[in-house]
């Protein structure tokens, strides 16, 4: 936090500068009064004039003060919750994938909405505050030691105390701003499910059942807002029953001290002074558990944690000339044996096939190959180096996916294919041509600058599948992978596709239910998973064996 405050050290103390006009403008306020009520004890006409001067000049300060004043915070604050959004983005986006699929993307979502709105809506309301009043308490306790030091002991004592008491409720706080954020990312979870499958409720009429469960989940975060609030109240209240008492003690002290001769503009100003120092803790120490809270929250959603940093340790880059070799690769997943002591080959320039019975583990294996699971037993090696010891940037610039959900951006079609990456145009165009793509871009106004729309809704289902497709074989990557790549194309193009993938000099490993004949059958391995075991035969074997059953 100390950080993310001093980024900007000259708007910072702009922002501090801004906060002390706040407390000067609070104290003349005091000063006036107590001047206002001297002229009155006096009944003194000069003096009159005197603080009706003073009035006029004030009214007209206030304002200027206050205007200038958020002038001075407004900007700094901008540029930090900027900040905070970007290492809250940078820490979401840099996480691998193993990482980044503990938790759904409706968590993140929550993290960069609700969390970041509650700490740009908490955290400089309550750090102003208490800037504020911890500066108007040192102010008016110098004040209070100049005039009556034995009344600035009273009250130093009496601060320590509030002090003490405040602390009591500092954990109790953070726990529960902590709780009303992760009961927002279950929420925002909750609603992000329900609208995703809204068709498939509305056709089995079962909308009053997941709206019953919204009411749930939207109950439980406003009891968890309601309990934050009172709590806060409570803390509140309690030291304010407290401060009243110190208070009482303080008007006795003063009207004995006015029986001694004491004047009444002086008498108000020492009990401002006091009731400062008393009031403005009361303020303070809450909002400084506000503040501590948001902190809570900002250290959750933009600082990367020490475990997750440590689960990259991979620093070498991918290299890959000869082979990628499994040894003894044994992987479980919630308890269960997926893969048993499997050893096999990858060698460069082949295309591999993954076939199995749903529930075998092709996608996982596939996973495996593609360094997202990592917590295997055995050892998978690329030309002898181990996996784990591979930079997970390294493998990723060098790989591309095509999956059989499709993701485009609300871009051009050209972004959606190089990945605002600078290839070149040979790669492009090729990518186009291979995959049937050039007559869809000439249909467009703006060819292959058309702008999508979201997740590309102006495509049919096959064209967005190819455009997948084509960014995957415009990277030009050593390996490509293809979980069911052509399922949403018809037959012929489906063909089409599945000659292309052949034909390049990518090694391919590729899931698929469907079989071309004449092109399934021209993959060089097919990888058959039984029983938790891995079996690699030549694919015009297996597949000639498989025709003939």
């Amino acid at each position: 936090m100390k950080e993310l405050l001093l980024k900007r050290k000259s708007k910072f103390i702009q922002y501090l500068i801004a906060t002390c006009m706040f407390i000067v403008d609070h104290f003349a306020r005091m000063v006036l009064f107590a001047l206002i009520l001297g002229a009155i004890e006096k009944g003194d006409v000069k003096n009159y004039k005197y603080v009706v001067i003073l009035t006029v000049i004030f009214v007209i300060y206030s304002p200027l003060n206050f205007l200038i004043s958020r002038l001075l915070r407004i900007g700094y604050m901008r540029d930090t919750i900027l900040d905070v959004r970007k290492q809250a983005f940078d820490k979401i986006i840099n996480l691998s994938f193993k990482q980044y699929s503990q938790k759904s993307k409706e968590i993140y979502i929550s993290n960069l909405i609700n969390d970041i709105n509650t700490f740009e809506n908490k955290f400089f309301i309550s750090l102003l505050n208490f800037l504020i009043n911890v500066g108007m308490f040192f102010l008016s306790l110098i004040a209070l030691v100049y005039l009556d030091y034995k009344l600035a002991i009273c009250m130093t004592i009496s601060s320590l105390l509030l002090f003490v008491m405040a602390n009591f409720f500092t954990k109790k706080s953070t726990s529960l701003e902590q709780e009303l954020s992760s009961t927002n990312e279950t929420f925002t979870t909750d609603v992000s499910n329900t609208f995703n499958g809204i068709e498939i409720l509305k056709l089995n009429n079962i909308e009053d059942k997941f709206l019953l469960k919204a009411m749930k989940s939207i109950d439980r975060v406003e009891k968890k807002k309601y309990a934050a609030n009172v709590f806060s109240e409570l803390q509140r209240n309690v030291i304010r029953i407290f401060a009243y008492l110190i208070m009482v003690f303080v008007l006795f002290y003063l009207s004995k001290s006015m029986n001694q001769g004491m004047g009444l503009g002086v008498a108000t100003f020492l009990f401002q002074l006091s009731s400062s120092m008393s009031m403005f803790l009361i303020s303070a120490f809450p909002t400084w558990n506000q503040c501590k809270a948001s902190m809570s929250i900002y250290e959750k959603i933009a600082i990367p944690e020490d475990d997750i940093e440590s689960e990259s340790l991979g620093n070498k880059e991918f290299l890959f000339d000869t082979k990628i070799e499994v040894k003894n690769m044994t992987f479980s997943y919630d308890n269960k044996t997926i893969f048993k002591d499997a050893s096999f080959m990858i060698e460069k320039g082949k295309k591999y096939l993954i076939k199995g019975v749903s529930g075998a583990g092709k996608s996982t294996l596939m996973n495996l190959l593609a360094m997202i699971y990592d917590n295997y037993e055995g050892m998978i090696q690329v030309d002898g180096v181990d996996y784990k010891e591979i930079s997970e940037k390294s493998f990723n610039e060098n790989v591309a996916f095509i999956y059989q959900d499709v993701f485009l951006f609300e871009d051009s079609i050209r972004n959606n294919i190089t990945l605002y990456k600078d290839i070149d145009e040979k790669y492009i165009d090729y990518a186009v041509k291979v995959c049937g793509l050039d007559a869809v871009i000439s249909d467009k106004a703006n060819g292959i600058e058309e702008r999508l729309t979201e997740n590309g809704k102006n495509l049919s289902g096959g064209q967005r599948q190819r455009i997948s497709i084509a960014r995957a074989i415009a990277k030009n990557s050593q390996i490509l992978f293809v979980d069911e790549g052509t399922s949403s194309l018809n037959e012929e193009l489906g063909k089409e596709i599945e000659k292309v993938f052949l034909e390049l000099d990518n090694t391919v490993i590729a899931i698929s239910h469907r079989f071309y004949e004449g092109v399934t059958d021209c993959y060089d391995y097919v990888l058959e998973l039984k029983n938790g075991h891995i079996h690699k035969y030549p694919a015009k074997d297996y597949f000639d064996e498989v025709i003939t059953c």
